[in-house]
């Protein structure tokens, strides 16, 4: 009976310190946000969704070999002398159509890591948090402005280019092969006493 009887105080006496918690929250001002319409205000440091500036971009492709997880792909075309492709926003000249920059978000960590060695400052971190997809294949993000018809034209011009830059080369008339030089005679035939 005794056992009963204890077993019964002990129940009563969590209910009470659980109650005594719960009643103390009752008073407390609650610290609940209105999700989408209001939001919680990020960190100045913040790691989240990645950016890239085609503007800036120069194709050096620093910011790929930096990726522990190989989630960017850069793809570039050389530019022709004639072409001007603009400059950065530092005043740093283009010199390759980036044709192809991609970072697939289902493979990125959000290490920070291939911020940091861009020279031109074009890839960087933002603070959207909000970019969920049903499909993995919508995590992957196409940053290139270039269309597939232009990126073609420009590959086929450079092409182009090279093969007439090799034929021009081959047409050129080659040098004679310049005469060799007749060495000067021997120091023993000069020290040869005369008889």
């Amino acid at each position: 009976m005794r056992e009963y009887l204890n077993n019964i105080k002990d129940g009563l006496l969590t209910v009470f310190i659980g109650m005594k918690i719960t009643f103390l929250h009752l008073f407390t001002p609650s610290v609940t946000i209105q999700y989408p319409s209001v939001k919680v205000p990020m960190v100045e440091r913040v790691r989240n969704r990645l950016f890239v500036n085609m503007e800036d971009c120069i194709g050096c492709d620093q910011c790929a070999r930096a990726c522990p997880v190989s989630c960017i792909s850069i793809d570039t075309v050389k530019g022709l002398p004639t072409e001007d492709l603009g400059k950065t926003s530092q005043g740093k000249k283009k010199a390759l159509w980036v044709t192809k920059f991609d970072i697939d978000f289902a493979k990125c960590c959000y290490c920070q890591l291939c911020v940091f060695p861009c020279p031109t400052e074009c890839i960087y971190m933002t603070d959207e948090y909000e970019f969920t997809k049903l499909e993995r294949k919508d995590l992957l993000y196409h940053f290139a402005t270039l269309t597939s018809e232009e990126v073609e034209q420009k590959k086929e011009n450079f092409q182009k280019f090279e093969a007439e830059k090799a034929a021009a080369k081959a047409a050129a008339p080659k040098p004679a092969p310049a005469a060799k030089p007749t060495p000067p005679p021997a120091a023993a035939e000069e020290s040869k006493p005369e008889n």
